[in-house]
């Protein structure tokens, strides 16, 4: 079986949880390892939060680094109010034993591209400011990334503001430098986000499963349930994972695509061009600075949704 070599790059909350979870379990992906960011909560607890979550899938010694513990510009907005005080549901769960890489998420970034000997997918589920720091700091080495597949950024409204997606908006400086960088970006945001999703009674079969990765996913949509009062509760992060392996899920389109760093209303937005050609050709002003970027508009949302159950549980039916 050929498998995808990728690397994630995390601010895990409790969909991050479900990505991550997803991704050291699947067959046909091969992690190499995580960078955790500010973002969802601090990144001292982020890292916190990857490494239970390894624990809970039996994961292997998979590399996990440290990364920036703020935006480029600005301060932090943590999304607590939704993840929880520990960014993970507060389910009290015991620290693991996993040690910390030693290098920076930006050395480990290197490291492992340079080292693989087959192409790597970079997978960001959080803000973007690790991506953008690797991208200066290691310009070289970026040339080899084979694309990046990010959770962020709407080709229609936002959640942190009307016009924002909470990633973007969290470092909008740190999305533009990712955005322009030439190398080939697939959005997965939140025109998509929200669709695929777990029920509490799936919830409930999930932690009276036998498998501790099924339990403790179980557990995390139980507790994202209790916080929201929402059910059936978005996989969210998960899906940019899945559309690596399974882009036949899903449906995307190119955009010339601009995030807003102004200090507006509209910061942190990505303005996707949608207009049909012929409008562009009579109104043909182009947006400035604007990328080439594939955008997520639809998805098989039973398929894709199937495909974590039965990746998290094998006993799944």
């Amino acid at each position: 079986m050929n498998k995808t070599s990728m690397i994630l790059d995390v601010d895990t909350g409790v969909d991050d949880a479900f990505a991550v979870l997803f991704a050291a379990l699947h067959p046909e992906i091969k992690l190499l390892g995580i960078t955790c960011v500010d973002g969802n909560t601090n990144v001292d607890q982020v890292v916190a939060n990857t490494l239970k979550t390894l624990d809970a899938a039996g994961a292997g010694d998979i590399p996990v680094a440290r990364g920036a513990m703020r935006p480029l510009l600005g301060k932090s907005q943590y999304a607590e109010y939704v993840h929880g005080a520990d960014g993970m549901g507060d389910l009290g769960m015991a620290p693991s034993k996993r040690k910390i890489d030693p290098r920076s998420a930006v050395e480990l970034l290197r490291d492992l591209i340079e080292e693989s000997k087959e192409p790597v997918t970079i997978v960001p589920l959080a803000p973007l400011t690790n991506i953008a720091l690797f991208l200066r700091v290691f310009p070289e080495t970026a040339k080899k990334i084979h694309r990046i597949v990010l959770m962020g950024g709407s080709a229609s409204a936002g959640n942190a503001t009307a016009a924002a997606e909470f990633n973007i908006w969290h470092d909008p400086e740190a999305a533009a430098i990712v955005f322009q960088s030439g190398v080939p970006i697939t959005m997965y945001g939140l025109d998509v986000f929200m669709r695929p999703g777990i029920t509490r009674g799936e919830a409930t079969r999930l932690k009276n499963a036998t498998e501790p990765s099924a339990q403790f996913a179980g557990a995390l949509v139980e507790a994202f349930i209790e916080r929201l009062h929402v059910s059936p509760i978005t996989l969210g992060d998960f899906g940019a994972v899945a559309s690596v392996i399974h882009p036949e899920l899903f449906t995307t389109e190119m955009f010339d695509v601009v995030v807003d760093t102004s200090w507006g209303p509209a910061r942190g937005q990505t303005i996707c061009d949608r207009r049909d050609a012929f409008l562009k050709e009579l109104e043909p002003l182009d947006l400035v600075d604007a990328a080439k970027v594939r955008v997520t508009l639809d998805l098989d949302v039973e398929a894709v949704r199937q495909l974590w159950l039965k990746t998290i549980d094998k006993g799944w039916v």
